[in-house]
């Protein structure tokens, strides 16, 4: 996590009031505990609790373990564009990074990628997400820059 930018994650969780009710798990916990959900592909609470579980001491990395039920709850109460303004702060590092890097392909110009993918949800968890055929999904449409893979824009629709 030495990407993690502790001021800029303060000024995206003040500006939202993020850890007003927060007690034992806060943002950053959470942001923690998502991010390492994310790096070792877990596919649900109940998956990320026992892998934190097993994983025994990770109190030196920053990830506290805690119950799927306070994820849970962090999940669901916890303002999303807390996370949303951080993403966009990372975008901006990533791009200055690697705004000298050279294409594959010998072009010098900015090339960019556009995708829209169907992401299939379960309809009685989320009866907002109603697709066509009694089928639940939306649609993320993602704008990526080849220099470096990183999202420029991404959009969700019903």
């Amino acid at each position: 996590m030495s990407l993690f930018n502790e001021y800029e994650f303060k000024k995206c969780v003040n500006r939202y009031k993020g850890n007003r009710h927060a007690i034992k798990f806060n943002c950053r916990d959470q942001f923690m505990v998502m991010s390492f959900a994310q790096f070792t592909d877990r596919a649900g609470l109940r998956d990320i609790e026992t892998t934190l579980n097993l994983c025994g001491d990770l109190y030196r990395s920053g990830i506290k373990v805690m119950p799927r039920s306070t994820l849970a709850e962090a999940n669901e109460k916890k303002d999303w564009r807390i996370y949303q303004d951080f993403a966009m702060t990372l975008v901006k590092e990533a791009t200055a990074l690697y705004k000298d890097e050279k294409l594959r392909i010998g072009l010098d110009e900015m090339i960019y990628a556009f995708d829209s993918s169907t992401i299939e949800l379960c309809l009685k968890l989320c009866p907002w997400a109603e697709f066509h055929h009694g089928k639940g999904a939306f649609k993320m449409h993602t704008l990526m820059d080849l220099r470096g893979s990183i999202p420029t824009f991404v959009l969700l629709t019903p």
